[in-house]
């Protein structure tokens, strides 16, 4: 399946908050992909068009919506994911041992960071 590399980011942000088992607005698409919330809502919106993800009324309050992946975009976010790891495999396959884990750990940290650092504009933003 293909999709446009946008809605690419989408799934992605939608993916990564259920996968926490937090609920994801188009709001939270917006401040995830940096973008302002016109843009955020037509790209769900493309989202939601191309099958990828649905709407569901928010159990906690009916009259906001949170966005979930259907089955295409799990399998759209499966075979990237994928695509993603043969693709480092290959970049890191003449790598030493000792390279891959300090990048491993380096990368780690990093994403930790990157993630540390994004809660806490989410709280700030809130």
């Amino acid at each position: 399946m293909w999709a446009r590399p946008a809605l690419y980011q989408v799934v992605d942000v939608v993916d990564e908050a259920n996968a926490v088992g937090r609920a994801v607005t188009v709001g939270g698409v917006a401040r995830a992909l940096g973008v302002d919330q016109p843009r955020a809502s037509r790209l769900v919106a493309d989202a939601v068009a191309a099958g990828l993800v649905r709407r569901e009324a928010d159990a906690a309050d009916g009259r906001r919506s949170v966005l979930v992946l259907t089955a295409d975009g799990r399998r759209l976010q499966a075979g990237a994911a994928e695509r993603r790891r043969a693709d480092l495999a290959t970049v890191l396959t003449d790598w030493p041992d000792g390279d891959r884990q300090a990048f491993a750990r380096l990368l780690s940290a990093f994403v930790a960071r990157w993630n540390d650092t994004a809660d806490d504009s989410d709280h700030r933003n809130s």
